[in-house]
């Protein structure tokens, strides 16, 4: 939304440059990123020219100017300190902290959250989104390493002291002038920059692999380096059996529910994370290596409801148990077919989603509407109003994400060998402690933007209380 003293750069316009900027400088950074754009830019092309109905659907939604500009990252933090100043960040860019996501039982020592914009007008201005994780010191199990790991961190500071200035210049003075808001660009990206030299010795960042890949990705290095930039398919299929053609080798599954007519939540597949050159602080030269970065590609679907959501869970868990082990390049085949059969279960159409309350929605009033507002008695009831074709509804796109997803994405360009049986539980109470703030619940700002939609419709039809 805009800011109260018109003099100020909406934080939604700084987030939308500040993506750019960010896509442009990985770009620089990972080469392979820009061809796997080029391979999403031309998928999505041809499933605009192929289906007329989803072309129409995305102009209706509005989500057709954001597609090209759709990106989430994801950063991993070491201490509880980085992540409430990256919150503070963030907010600078009108995001918030938007669910928890705890992946230890996935054999993940993290639990995260999502940075977002909430409004939907600010929404499709800039989906930016970044996954932001924060590493578990405590269930690191040798104590000698586990105090290696905190020493580390203690001594680095990720953000630069202007940026530090510049968030609170917009804390006090409620937003930033638009120099300001250039300087805060430049200044917050090297935050998130890639950097060849390690922070520990070789023998230190051996011990932090050998506990976890993870581990020393967080811990050896200057900062939180963007490990993935995610542009948003039409067809992730499509892009996943493109992929080896373009000299993209894909993760042997595609993370989510399976191909549908109607796309639900969100589905996630990747390339290889890459081996990249690095100087430990006891080298003088790249002479060690460290994998950690790689390409992710994204598929996003409706929203679902509490009910559509526990139907998911349901359908997901029962596909993994009959499977029986994690999804691998081996049993790929296996588990596509099993998904398959159990997520038979799930309405595939827009109409039996709507009706039997499995997924949110945003209305429109027709044009059948609008041209019967002086000479129409109109019905009270929105299904009435829909019945009667005063009113339509398209599906509210998923802006989170899906901790299995998430979990089988680090997996997979963490090698299966970095599964690790995690006992501690997850403790949202704590990471919110850290974070300075309460994450908020996703399924809440789906149904707010849901009433939003039915209220202004009830404006348009002249109906005070339009009852849902």
């Amino acid at each position: 939304m805009q800011p109260k003293n018109e003099s100020f750069v909406n934080p939604s316009e700084i987030r939308a440059r500040f993506s750019k900027h960010m896509s442009d400088m990985y770009r620089e950074e990972v080469p392979l990123y820009g061809d796997l754009l080029t391979l999403v830019e031309d998928i999505n092309q041809e499933v605009l020219e192929k289906s007329p109905n989803t072309k129409a659907h995305l102009e209706r939604t509005g989500e057709l100017k954001r597609l090209s500009m759709e990106r989430h990252g994801a950063i991993r933090v070491g201490t509880p300190s980085e992540l409430s100043t990256i919150r503070r960040l963030f907010a600078v860019m009108g995001m918030e902290p938007v669910g928890y996501y705890d992946l230890t039982p996935a054999g993940v020592p993290v639990h995260s959250t999502a940075f977002r914009a909430v409004h939907e007008e600010d929404l499709q201005i800039s989906p930016f989104r970044v996954f932001t994780s924060l590493l578990r010191l405590e269930l690191i199990d040798n104590s000698e390493t586990q105090q290696l790991a905190a020493d580390t961190l203690a001594k680095r500071q990720i953000f630069t002291p202007r940026v530090l200035e510049l968030i609170e210049q917009f804390e006090l003075n409620g937003g930033l002038s638009q120099a300001n808001a250039e300087t805060f660009i430049d200044e917050a990206l090297e935050t998130f920059r890639w950097h060849t030299t390690a922070t520990v010795t070789s023998d230190e960042y051996k011990k932090l692999h050998d506990q976890h890949r993870l581990i020393a990705d967080v811990v050896a290095f200057k900062g939180p380096h963007i490990n993935h930039l995610t542009p948003r398919t039409l067809d992730i299929d499509q892009v996943q059996t493109q992929m080896p053609a373009r000299n993209i080798t894909p993760k042997a599954v595609v993370e989510g529910p399976p191909r549908r007519n109607c796309p639900i939540l969100l589905r996630q597949t990747s390339f290889k994370a890459l081996q990249e050159k690095v100087a430990f602080s006891d080298q003088g030269s790249e002479a060690g290596s460290h994998t950690a970065r790689f390409g992710e590609i994204e598929q996003r679907g409706a929203a679902l409801t509490p009910k559509g959501r526990t139907l998911y869970d349901e359908l997901l868990n029962a596909s993994r148990s009959e499977l029986k082990e994690f999804p691998n390049e081996e049993n790929a085949q296996l588990y596509t077919e099993i998904l398959e059969k159990h997520f038979s279960q799930f309405p595939d159409s827009h109409k039996e989603m709507h009706d039997q309350n499995l997924a949110y929605f945003r209305y429109f009033v027709t044009n059948k509407g609008y041209e019967a507002l002086n000479n129409k008695t109109f019905p009270t009831n929105l299904k009435d109003l829909i019945n009667a074709g005063y009113i339509e509804y398209e599906p509210l796109v998923y802006e989170d994400f899906l901790p299995v997803s998430a979990a089988g994405i680090f997996q997979s360009n963490l090698g299966d060998n970095a599964q690790t049986d995690y006992k501690i539980s997850s403790n949202q109470t704590e990471f919110q402690n850290f974070l300075g703030a309460e994450v908020l619940n996703e399924l809440a700002l789906y149904a707010n933007t849901q009433k939003r939609s039915i209220i202004k419709c009830g404006e348009a039809l002249n109906l005070a209380q339009l009852k849902a």
